[in-house]
């Protein structure tokens, strides 16, 4: 005897718990089964590489979700019979009906994310291991093409080993020199978007004004701690896990598989410093807004900017406004407050700390302007408005 009720489903999920898109899915699972349910759930903390769960062998459960990286976790859920759905794309033989991104519309959300800020240069960062970067690269290369415009392949890295991975940033950095400038990237995950940004940093190229980044997945920890933050395609895991439960539930039901996969939009594109500003042709403005970027924090204005480009105010106005839409003081109001409200929300900064950083005279200042400009009192903000 199971000493199980037969009304309630038993459901293995084995999805991996270290990424930000794996606990979206199973948030998407729980939303189904809040609905539809009760399921008694088994599921454990989990990396990609994970054994499968000694369990699993001898489990007299009723169903499925799984991420199947290894040829061994794809053995063990084939071999216990029951039914399943796969939410990792792999080139691992199964017969499980599939849900995921659509990496097709992803390639091609990219694209458009750069040619709408004027790019016309553009490179690649991905690997072959697996078929969902390739997708992400060629159809994001595809789109393209078919605009006329080129696009370079710069080396990727499949090693961990540390005196690999110096090599290797060496290699990229010399690569991403020699690209012509201003040049969109987009990389086919977060992890090698932040090592581009890192290149990038250590070449001493600026970002985004000379090299945009964009990558994929939205992991918010690793974009938010790169410099710059890095932009990113924001996938939907919590639809892909209600879809696939739904799915799933219809299988232990008896129902029939689909004949194709279920492939769901991304959700946009989260736009961060690595990719936020539009191509600035005019090299007296790249060079004004790159100064901008790294000096507004110790209270630049615009007659500290005149003088350290050797240009009069009015010229400054006239060729920035032609250039961006925005003036010398506006461009630096505009990443001091976008500062600001970065460390209003992710930090525990202090109001006077935080004034400090960002180049205000004094925190009553700081206050008063961000009222004027938002509507409401800093501290309103950090509380969500």
């Amino acid at each position: 005897m199971s000493g199980r009720s037969p009304a309630i489903p038993r459901v293995a999920l084995l999805i991996e718990t270290t990424r930000s898109y794996t606990r979206d899915i199973l948030a998407g699972v729980r939303r189904y089964v809040d609905e539809f349910g009760p399921w008694s759930t088994y599921i454990e903390l989990r990396a990609p590489d994970s054994a499968p769960p000694p369990w699993l062998m001898n489990w007299d459960g009723d169903g499925i979700l799984t991420r199947t990286f290894t040829p061994e976790m794809n053995r063990a859920v084939a071999a216990t019979g029951l039914p399943a759905v796969e939410l990792r794309s792999t080139s691992l033989p199964h017969d499980r009906p599939f849900v995921g991104v659509d990496n097709g519309l992803i390639g091609q959300s990219v694209a458009e994310h750069f040619l709408n800020r004027g790019y016309r240069q553009f490179a690649v960062y991905g690997l072959t291991s697996e078929a969902f970067f390739i997708e992400r690269i060629d159809n994001f290369v595809s789109r393209l093409r078919r605009g006329g415009f080129p696009c370079v392949t710069l080396p990727a890295n499949d090693s961990d080993h540390p005196a690999d991975w110096e090599r290797h940033q060496a290699r990229l950095i010399a690569a991403l020199r020699g690209l012509p400038k201003p040049v969109g990237i987009f990389a086919a995950n977060d992890p090698l978007g932040v090592h581009l940004l890192d290149a990038c940093l250590r070449a001493g190229l600026a970002v985004p004004e000379e090299i945009a980044v964009v990558g994929c997945e939205d992991d918010e920890t690793l974009c938010t701690l790169a410099t710059p933050p890095l932009t990113s395609v924001r996938l939907d895991g919590r639809r892909v896990g209600y879809e696939a439960a739904r799915l799933l539930d219809g299988l232990m039901r008896g129902g029939q598989r689909p004949a194709t996969p279920l492939l769901l939009p991304p959700r946009g594109i989260v736009t961060r410093q690595s990719s936020d500003d539009l191509v600035i042709t005019d090299p007296l403005v790249a060079h004004c807004c790159r100064l901008i970027r790294e000096k507004f924090p110790s209270g630049l204005g615009v007659a500290d900017l005149c003088a350290a480009v050797n240009a009069s105010r009015s010229t400054l106005e006239r060729r920035m406004k032609a250039a961006i839409g925005r003036t010398p003081k506006e461009e630096i109001q505009r990443l001091r407050f976008r500062e600001v409200e970065r460390l209003l929300r992710e930090s525990d900064l202090t109001l006077e700390a935080i004034a400090e950083k960002t180049g205000f005279v004094s925190a009553s200042h700081f206050q008063n302007a961000f009222r004027e400009r938002h509507g409401i009192t800093p501290g309103r903000f950090r509380r969500g408005g």
